[in-house]
């Protein structure tokens, strides 16, 4: 059965739009009211543009929804829905800056790619079911259990790891970014430059096709939880020994067995074939040998023969997230930080 090539997606590399930043206008204040003129062209010294009091209505209006969310709320409460929200733009700008250098640098080293599955896999293998212990915690880093039999050839893509967190904590804002989110970030961001790369030879090789197919048939929205999982902490110690099957010598009931054991099956043993050792292709064709697996090995391989690939991503996606968080606490606060408080007394309204 020949292998179809797996993945596929950019990560999202467009910026966040900046919020839009007004000049200080004059707008005289009493009684809790305020009275603007509103002037067609730039703003005058006793007036102000018809934008800006559309935006300003705008940004009055939103803040309003958020706090009426809830049944009764108090200025505290629309003091905390303000900060929620400046922290999850604060998130999801670091994120989109860390998608980009990992993706600069994943373009550079494309033969990478599978020993980036892997280790993120391998991460997460650790997970111990019956103690609640192990899982994606970075422990792979430390020097004793990357160098296990079952982490052979992980090295490069540990190092790839390690010099992107350089350059992601030096522009970081709100601290250092943990192993395990950086090392299941780059699992996501070689997934996506996979099944871009499947979409532009799908068309004869014109990348800016290639874009357009991905974009019209692709599961680029099947991210989105993937992406909220995102704060864990790291290990301090290695994990134990003996959790993670050496990939390349494991029968396919040790796969199973080893899948059932963190709560998978079948099913998403197949889907993670590309993450199972050096030789992708010789993993899939001894899965494809056993009864449990051949239906979905099958289905896959059918669903990378078509254009979308979705069926095959989508479970792809779906697995890989829940794997990035076996035993896994997410701290939904991480990475934001103090914004600049104003002073408003030094303000001129």
């Amino acid at each position: 059965m020949g292998f179809v090539s797996f993945i596929s997606t950019l990560p999202t590399l467009l910026p966040i739009a900046p919020l839009p930043s007004y000049n200080s206008s004059k707008c005289p204040i009493h009684s809790g009211t305020i009275s603007c003129r509103i002037v067609d062209g730039g703003s005058t010294e006793n007036g102000v543009r018809r934008r800006d009091i559309l935006n300003c209505f705008g940004a009055a209006i939103s803040m309003e929804l958020v706090a009426s969310s809830t049944p009764t709320p108090s200025p505290f409460v629309e003091v905390a829905n303000a900060a929620d929200l400046i922290q999850r733009r604060q998130r999801s700008e670091f994120q989109s800056s860390i998608k980009t250098t990992l993706y600069t640098a994943i373009k550079a080293n494309q033969e990478l790619i599978p020993s980036l599955l892997t280790l993120a896999l391998n991460d997460a293998m650790t997970y111990d079911k019956a103690t609640k212990s192990g899982g994606p915690n970075g422990s792979i880093r430390f020097s004793s259990e990357i160098s296990r039999p079952e982490n052979k050839g992980l090295s490069a893509a540990l190092s790839l790891v390690e010099d992107a967190k350089k350059e992601i904590d030096s522009y970081s804002k709100g601290g250092p970014i943990s192993y395990s989110d950086l090392i299941q970030l780059a699992a996501q961001s070689a997934l996506k430059a996979t099944f871009l790369a499947s979409a532009i030879r799908k068309c004869g090789g014109n990348e800016e096709k290639g874009n357009l197919l991905y974009s019209a048939y692709g599961s680029s929205g099947q991210w989105g939880l993937f992406d909220r999982q995102f704060g864990r902490s790291d290990a301090q110690e290695p994990d134990p020994e003996g959790r993670v099957p050496d990939w390349s010598k494991a029968s396919v009931q040790e796969m199973k067995e080893k899948f059932i054991a963190i709560g998978f099956g079948p099913r998403q043993l197949a889907v993670m074939s590309a993450f199972l050792g050096p030789d992708q292709l010789a993993t899939e064709a001894m899965l494809a040998m056993d009864p449990d697996v051949t239906k979905w090995v099958e289905k896959y391989q059918r669903s990378r023969e078509t254009v979308s690939e979705t069926d095959y991503e989508v479970d792809l996606i779906t697995t890989l997230t829940k794997m990035s968080c076996l035993g896994q606490t997410i701290n939904y606060e991480a990475y934001s930080y103090p914004v600049q408080k104003i002073d408003f007394s030094k303000l001129k309204l």
